[in-house]
């Protein structure tokens, strides 16, 4: 038996999971004999539809999370800019399965080289529509990875790890990656352990596989002493899913019995349909941009305004904050964000790509103005970094809440706050004092304080290092609300954090918006903490 081997990663989703290694291999090439042009364009024609088609019926069988992200390939697969090259070599005289690969090869490289880690991200996606299509255009069979097992590779693709049965768990190491990529993002809403940037993964002579999504660990061939702390892991997990569930059932308050405010962030009114709404105090961010997918047609004001007024029923007049569109940044969106930015993060995205648009801002403005009625409304702008974009803002709000009244239509006007996610606003809270509340977005706030992309496996430790300086800001941003009687709440990853709960707190803090998932873990986190201490 192979000695134990210790290897260390960067967590991508956290969990334990022990099982046997497979190796994900790529794309075996094969051969095929090419015909004349006019066949070789019907064939590649041919293969695209057939893959479109797959992965239709796929994304009716799966989430809708997981449907968007097919979503995104199937918009890419249609898009003819796309073939267009490949159509170009096949007209020179090249076989459809070579022009197609070097075609998508360009792109995957151009994606690679991308300074922004959400278009890096993305060239995984596109090396698994590039190989979908390629298994149409040879006959290749579709190759299915088997569950319940550590899957080893360079990379998984989003498609792949889909069709992968996690029923009997499993798990991902990956010597590449991204935790922003969509295999994460899928892999932590199955509860999947995942690790990324593992070096020195050599697996040969090896045939088990212990990881620890949480901590980035990885031991291949685990002895005796490595079984039993993956078995106090699992218990400690279990224990823990217990007592999540049994205080996500009561109010938080800390241990001196100081209530706290503890909320949910969603993307989808679908995903009310899992939550009791006893268990939260309300909705602290909705992303409406997810209303608006890639590649389809910009939602209306009716389809906007039914998503909103029934994610205020389903609060039972809770709060309901609603993030007006944060397209842009790692949120591209086609036909509306801007093509071509040098620095996505730093360009036309949030509430300037809603002015950028004012046709779909008002839009959207009209939608809320009639949901408001309907529940306990907070309309929140995204990426405020000067004080007059909060009187723009809330003129053209007015503006259309007049012409929804002045032709009889059932309004009203909420409250009107702003997301401080640059440091502008974080430092000098006094000159924005015209938003009736504060939702501290610690996520972009970190990445910009510190210049560094959190999501970035280079520079992660900077994005993490500046926790003290996030801390102290948003201490200064609770002591001046208070004075001025401005609510002020945090609604980023941070919230979510248990190890920052006690300084967020005794910061002033008193509401926090995390994901549905951690609830029970953040309440539990809230009862620990003794202010008077």
């Amino acid at each position: 038996m192979p000695h134990t081997v210790e290897l260390r990663g960067h967590p991508a989703s956290p969990g334990v999971f022990c099982g046997p290694l497979v190796t994900v291999d790529a794309e075996q090439p094969v051969t095929r004999a090419g015909g004349s042009p006019d066949d070789e364009r019907a064939a590649l024609k041919t293969s695209i539809a057939q893959a479109i088609e797959e992965l239709t019926r796929l994304a009716e069988q799966v989430d809708e999370e997981s449907a968007d992200i097919i979503g995104f390939q199937i918009a890419m697969l249609e898009d003819p800019e796309l073939s267009q090259p490949a159509g170009d070599e096949i007209d020179c005289g090249t076989p459809a399965d070579i022009a197609w690969k070097t075609a998508v090869e360009v792109q995957v490289a151009d994606y690679e080289a991308s300074d922004d880690e959400y278009f890096r991200a993305r060239a995984a996606d596109l090396r698994d529509l590039r190989d979908r299509v390629m298994r149409h255009l040879t006959g290749l069979g579709k190759s299915r990875l088997p569950g319940g097992a550590v899957l080893v590779g360079d990379d998984v693709t989003p498609t792949r790890f889909l069709e992968t049965d996690w029923s009997g768990g499993g798990g991902i190491v990956l010597t590449g990656g991204s935790a922003t990529s969509h295999v994460a993002m899928l892999a932590r809403s199955r509860g999947v352990p995942m690790v990324i940037g593992v070096s020195g993964c050599k697996i040969a002579g090896h045939r088990e596989a212990l990881i620890d999504g949480a901590s980035g660990e990885v031991t291949l061939s685990p002895d005796a002493d490595a079984l039993l702390r993956f078995e106090a892991l699992s218990r400690q997990a279990e224990e823990a899913k217990k007592t999540d569930a049994e205080f996500a059932a009561k109010p938080a308050r800390t241990a001196d019995g100081e209530p706290v405010a503890v909320m949910i962030n969603v993307a989808s009114a679908d995903e009310l349909d899992a939550i009791d709404v006893a268990t939260c105090d309300g909705i602290g961010l909705m992303r409406s941009e997810f209303l608006f997918h890639d590649g389809a047609a910009l939602p209306g004001e009716d389809i906007q305004f039914t998503v909103y007024r029934r994610l205020l029923e389903w609060a039972e007049g809770r709060p309901v904050t609603i993030r007006t569109l944060d397209a842009g940044g790692d949120k591209p969106i086609a036909g509306l964000t801007v093509d071509g930015e040098a620095n996505t993060f730093l360009g036309v995205r949030g509430i300037r790509l809603s002015f950028a648009r004012e046709d779909v801002f008002r839009t959207q403005l009209r939608a809320l103005a009639r949901a408001a009625p309907h529940g306990t409304l907070k309309v929140m702008w995204p990426m405020i970094t000067h004080p007059d974009e909060l009187d723009r803002a809330a003129a053209i709000f007015d503006e259309e809440l007049a012409s929804l009244k002045a032709a009889g239509i059932e309004c009203a006007r909420p409250q009107l706050g702003m997301m401080v996610e640059v440091p502008a606003p974080a430092i000098a809270p006094d000159l924005f004092d015209a938003a009736e509340f504060f939702s501290i977005g610690s996520n972009d706030l970190t990445q910009y304080v510190a210049a560094a992309a959190r999501d970035n496996v280079a520079v992660m430790a900077l994005a993490e290092g500046v926790r003290p300086v996030i801390e102290r800001l948003v201490a200064g941003l609770v002591k001046y609300g208070h004075a001025r009687g401005i609510e002020v709440s945090i609604c980023g990853d941070l919230a979510g954090d248990e190890s920052a709960v006690n300084q967020l707190l005794k910061a002033g803090l008193r509401s926090l918006s995390v994901a549905p998932a951690v609830l029970g873990r953040i309440k539990a986190a809230v009862a620990s903490v003794r202010l008077e201490a």
